[in-house]
């Protein structure tokens, strides 16, 4: 049996991190969202996948390559378009051979999610098997109906939540008869233009085909659709991981609970490292720093003295100033932080914090929430970032300025000063 991983979504939600990678590539607890996927594959017994790609699927190509590195035979097929999962789930057809899972490359999901709906497609003849898990807000999903025999009827996409006809939502997460190609076929395009995935299953419910549901948990499976689920994304992948300490710790450093030092890395000492927290080759922490809980740092990242970084991923490359704090924040590649730069990341009025996504206002539901940084974004001494702003790529920002809301990327923003000096008297 095969795997398909559907990678070819550009995340535009999730700009402007997306701006210069793909989805599947940020990283979380020091690995890309895809290679979790592929790891859960592998421990489930599959050993061959075929990764559907678009936007920057160069980029996905290059990192994974034939996937021998992970254990598992990679292949490759590109999506001409973003038109929809179900057109996503067609051109893997050629490479497919008999049964076969697929999974939603975006997701975040404990090894066992797989293994669940393998074992319950291979249990009974069945069309499909689809992985589901229970929401508390039916309203952001797929919700699946089910009939009197607690088979899948069919999904209903983000119903009100007073409609909702379970709690139910679609994880992503299936495993298919080959069948279910005639039936993404058989589908008509919905008013964005998309084929969907979810309509070829419910035509194939309709049509008295098995489709089962298997009950994940909740605890177990992450969705990371908008910024600042990408931290608790990375607080999933910490808790996760079997954390080692390699690198150079100085005297007088102090490391506190599930820690990941990697064999490059050095922690200088007088910093105060508070797990769980991952710091990846290369990177340099301290003098005198204190790393917060939740915290990943990249390759070659450099803290410098007298930091506060709390619940926080910096990406590679990036510098951060002596004297600053990074408080739930996300900040690119190769920025560079000026001594003195603060993240704030709660409101003065103590209220919930909003972020634009997609050109609309979302009230973010976190009462702690700082600022997403592109790639390549320079800051000037002192500079300032109010909760839930973000800066587009290769942005500065100069001394003293704050930032009250986003900034689009290849801009300069800078504080106009009025001065006057005089002789003395």
């Amino acid at each position: 049996m095969k795997a398909v991983l559907l990678a070819a979504g550009e995340g535009v939600r999730l700009l402007p991190i997306t701006a210069t990678r793909p989805k599947h590539l940020i990283k979380v607890g020091g690995k890309p969202i895809l290679q979790f996927c592929l790891e859960a594959v592998k421990k489930a017994g599959i050993d061959e996948a075929i990764i559907v790609t678009h936007y920057m699927g160069d980029a996905i190509r290059s990192y994974f390559g034939d996937g021998e590195k992970l254990g598992v035979k990679l292949s490759y097929v590109e999506q001409t378009a973003v038109l929809g999962t179900g057109n996503a789930a067609s051109v893997a057809e050629p490479y497919v051979d008999g049964d076969f899972v697929l999974i939603y490359g975006d997701l975040l999901f404990g090894i066992d999610a797989v293994k669940t709906v393998l074992s319950q497609f291979k249990s009974g003849k069945t069309a499909a098997v689809m992985g589901v898990v229970p929401v508390d807000k039916p309203e952001s999903y797929g919700i699946i109906e089910l009939d009197a025999e607690k088979k899948v009827k069919r999904i209903v996409e983000k119903p009100a939540a007073e409609k909702a006809p379970s709690n139910l939502a679609n994880a992503g997460v299936y495993a298919f008869s080959n069948e279910v190609f005639d039936k993404i076929k058989q589908t008509k395009a919905s008013i964005r233009g998309e084929w969907e995935l979810t309509d070829a299953i419910t035509l194939l419910a309709s049509e008295g085909k098995t489709v089962l549901a298997a009950q994940l948990s909740k605890d177990d499976w992450f969705d990371v659709g908008r910024p600042w689920d990408l931290l608790d994304a990375n607080n999933w992948a910490l808790k996760r991981m079997d954390h080692k300490v390699l690198g150079t710790i100085e005297q007088g450093a102090h490391l506190i609970g599930p820690v990941t030092i990697a064999e490059s890395a050095r922690v200088r000492s007088g910093a105060y490292i508070e797990g769980p927290v991952f710091i990846d080759e290369e990177a340099d922490v301290g003098p005198n720093c204190y790393i917060r809980s939740g915290t990943s740092l990249g390759k070659k990242v450099r803290v410098g003295n007298a930091c506060e970084i709390k619940n926080s991923i910096i990406m590679d490359g990036t510098h951060v100033g002596h004297l600053s704090y990074v408080g739930d924040s996300i900040l690119g590649e190769k920025c560079n932080l000026g001594a003195g730069t603060i993240m704030a990341n709660y409101r003065f009025d103590a209220g919930t914090i909003k972020m634009m996504v997609k050109d609309k206002l979302v009230d973010t539901g976190r009462r702690k929430l700082g600022a997403v940084l592109g790639d390549n974004v320079k800051t000037g001494i002192k500079s300032l970032f109010m909760p839930g702003v973000k800066v587009g790529t290769n942005t500065w920002v100069g001394p003293n300025f704050m930032v009250e809301r986003d900034l689009p990327a290849n801009t300069m923003a800078f504080l106009k000063q009025n001065s006057e000096i005089k002789d003395k008297k």
